[in-house]
Protein backbone atom coordinates (compact mmCIF):
# COMPACT_ATOMS: atom_id res chain seq x y z
CA UNK A 1 0.00 0.00 0.00
CA UNK A 2 1.51 3.65 -1.05
CA UNK A 3 1.45 6.76 0.83
CA UNK A 4 -1.02 9.32 -0.30
CA UNK A 5 0.68 12.02 -2.47
CA UNK A 6 1.34 15.02 -0.43
CA UNK A 7 0.33 18.33 -1.60
CA UNK A 8 3.06 20.60 -3.03
CA UNK A 9 4.81 23.08 -0.10
CA UNK A 10 4.40 26.33 -0.18
CA UNK A 11 7.15 28.56 -0.97
CA UNK A 12 8.81 29.95 1.82
CA UNK A 13 9.12 33.89 1.27
CA UNK A 14 11.31 35.66 3.83
CA UNK A 15 12.99 39.57 3.54
CA UNK A 16 16.72 39.76 4.85
CA UNK A 17 18.21 43.23 4.30
CA UNK A 18 22.13 42.71 3.07
CA UNK A 19 24.03 45.07 0.55
CA UNK A 20 24.17 45.77 -2.98
CA UNK A 21 27.37 44.22 -2.89
CA UNK A 22 26.03 41.15 -1.47
CA UNK A 23 26.82 38.42 -4.50
CA UNK A 24 22.94 36.97 -3.60
CA UNK A 25 21.94 40.39 -5.42
CA UNK A 26 23.75 40.28 -8.24
CA UNK A 27 21.12 38.12 -10.35
CA UNK A 28 18.49 40.69 -9.88
CA UNK A 29 21.19 43.99 -10.86
CA UNK A 30 22.20 42.78 -14.07
CA UNK A 31 19.01 41.95 -15.22
CA UNK A 32 17.52 45.69 -13.85
CA UNK A 33 20.53 47.11 -15.65
CA UNK A 34 19.56 44.97 -18.80
CA UNK A 35 15.98 46.17 -18.19
CA UNK A 36 16.97 49.41 -18.23
CA UNK A 37 19.47 49.43 -21.09
CA UNK A 38 16.93 47.73 -22.99
CA UNK A 39 13.99 49.82 -22.31
CA UNK A 40 15.45 53.20 -23.01
CA UNK A 41 18.02 52.15 -25.40
CA UNK A 42 21.19 53.42 -23.69
CA UNK A 43 23.85 52.08 -21.33
CA UNK A 44 23.10 52.00 -17.66
CA UNK A 45 25.36 51.25 -14.71
CA UNK A 46 23.53 50.87 -11.71
CA UNK A 47 26.88 50.23 -9.52
CA UNK A 48 28.50 53.96 -10.73
CA UNK A 49 24.73 55.87 -9.88
CA UNK A 50 25.11 55.37 -6.56
CA UNK A 51 27.93 54.25 -4.13
CA UNK A 52 26.72 51.26 -2.10
CA UNK A 53 26.96 53.25 0.77
CA UNK A 54 24.13 55.01 -0.13
CA UNK A 55 21.97 52.00 1.03
CA UNK A 56 23.48 51.26 3.98
CA UNK A 57 22.39 51.74 7.46
CA UNK A 58 21.58 53.75 9.24
CA UNK A 59 20.54 56.01 6.67
CA UNK A 60 19.50 53.68 3.83
CA UNK A 61 18.72 49.59 3.46
CA UNK A 62 18.76 47.02 0.70
CA UNK A 63 16.03 44.32 1.13
CA UNK A 64 15.98 41.35 -0.90
CA UNK A 65 12.75 39.07 -0.95
CA UNK A 66 14.02 35.65 -0.73
CA UNK A 67 12.23 32.30 -1.89
CA UNK A 68 13.29 29.58 -0.23
CA UNK A 69 16.80 31.16 -0.29
CA UNK A 70 16.79 32.42 -3.48
CA UNK A 71 16.30 35.80 -4.39
CA UNK A 72 13.21 36.90 -6.52
CA UNK A 73 12.74 40.43 -5.41
CA UNK A 74 14.09 43.37 -4.08
CA UNK A 75 14.60 46.94 -3.65
CA UNK A 76 16.30 49.71 -1.42
CA UNK A 77 16.11 53.00 -0.06
CA UNK A 78 18.42 55.96 0.57
CA UNK A 79 18.35 59.20 2.72
CA UNK A 80 17.06 62.25 -0.13
CA UNK A 81 16.32 64.65 2.78
CA UNK A 82 16.46 64.52 6.70
CA UNK A 83 12.67 63.28 6.87
CA UNK A 84 12.17 61.71 3.66
CA UNK A 85 13.73 58.80 2.19
CA UNK A 86 14.17 57.64 -2.00
CA UNK A 87 13.33 54.08 -3.13
CA UNK A 88 15.56 52.97 -5.32
CA UNK A 89 15.87 49.61 -7.14
CA UNK A 90 12.48 47.93 -6.84
CA UNK A 91 12.52 44.81 -9.26
CA UNK A 92 11.23 41.42 -10.11
CA UNK A 93 13.45 38.52 -11.22
CA UNK A 94 11.50 38.17 -14.88
CA UNK A 95 10.62 34.59 -13.49
CA UNK A 96 8.38 35.46 -10.75
CA UNK A 97 6.43 38.57 -11.85
CA UNK A 98 2.66 39.09 -11.59
CA UNK A 99 2.93 37.74 -7.79
CA UNK A 100 2.37 40.86 -5.83
CA UNK A 101 6.00 40.21 -4.87
CA UNK A 102 6.58 44.24 -6.02
CA UNK A 103 4.27 45.30 -3.17
CA UNK A 104 5.57 42.67 -0.44
CA UNK A 105 8.96 44.43 -1.02
CA UNK A 106 7.32 47.93 -1.50
CA UNK A 107 5.66 47.84 1.90
CA UNK A 108 8.82 45.79 3.56
CA UNK A 109 10.86 49.00 2.69
CA UNK A 110 7.67 51.27 3.98
CA UNK A 111 8.05 49.70 6.90
CA UNK A 112 11.81 49.86 7.43
CA UNK A 113 11.91 53.36 6.42
CA UNK A 114 9.11 54.43 9.10
CA UNK A 115 11.44 52.01 11.49
CA UNK A 116 14.22 54.44 10.84
CA UNK A 117 12.58 57.67 11.19
CA UNK A 118 11.45 58.77 7.86
CA UNK A 119 8.17 60.28 7.66
CA UNK A 120 8.36 60.28 3.35
CA UNK A 121 8.50 58.25 1.15
CA UNK A 122 10.07 59.94 -2.46
CA UNK A 123 10.76 57.72 -5.57
CA UNK A 124 10.80 58.23 -9.33
CA UNK A 125 10.33 55.62 -12.08
CA UNK A 126 10.75 55.91 -15.71
CA UNK A 127 8.49 56.82 -18.81
CA UNK A 128 8.23 53.40 -20.38
CA UNK A 129 7.91 51.70 -16.71
CA UNK A 130 4.13 51.57 -16.62
CA UNK A 131 3.85 48.66 -14.52
CA UNK A 132 5.81 50.44 -11.96
CA UNK A 133 3.61 53.83 -12.53
CA UNK A 134 0.16 51.06 -11.88
CA UNK A 135 2.09 49.69 -8.86
CA UNK A 136 2.98 53.18 -6.98
CA UNK A 137 -0.66 54.39 -7.73
CA UNK A 138 -2.38 51.02 -6.04
CA UNK A 139 -0.12 51.47 -3.16
CA UNK A 140 -1.27 54.66 -2.56
CA UNK A 141 1.65 56.79 -3.83
CA UNK A 142 0.69 60.43 -4.83
CA UNK A 143 1.97 61.53 -8.47
CA UNK A 144 3.70 64.68 -8.14
CA UNK A 145 3.23 64.91 -11.67
CA UNK A 146 0.14 65.75 -14.30
CA UNK A 147 -0.96 62.00 -14.58
CA UNK A 148 -2.93 62.75 -17.84
CA UNK A 149 0.24 63.95 -19.79
CA UNK A 150 2.30 62.12 -21.89
CA UNK A 151 4.59 60.09 -19.81
CA UNK A 152 7.30 60.80 -22.70
CA UNK A 153 7.21 64.19 -22.09
CA UNK A 154 7.78 64.38 -18.34
CA UNK A 155 10.82 62.18 -18.17
CA UNK A 156 11.24 60.30 -14.38
CA UNK A 157 7.71 60.53 -13.16
CA UNK A 158 8.06 60.87 -9.42
CA UNK A 159 5.94 60.40 -7.05
CA UNK A 160 5.38 60.90 -3.04
CA UNK A 161 4.06 59.02 0.02
CA UNK A 162 3.71 59.92 4.10
CA UNK A 163 4.76 57.37 6.38
CA UNK A 164 2.96 57.07 9.56
CA UNK A 165 6.02 56.28 12.42
CA UNK A 166 5.39 53.12 14.46
CA UNK A 167 5.03 54.19 18.12
CA UNK A 168 7.03 51.87 20.07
Amino acid sequence: MSAAPQPPRAAQLTIRQTTVTDPLARPLLDELTHEYTTRYGRPVDLDQEYPATEFAPPRGAFLLLLQDGAPVAGGAYRRYAPDTAELKRIWTHHAHRRRGLARRVLAALEEHAAGRGYTRLYLTTGPRQPEAKHLYLAAGYRPLFDLTADPESIGPLPFEKHLEIPRP
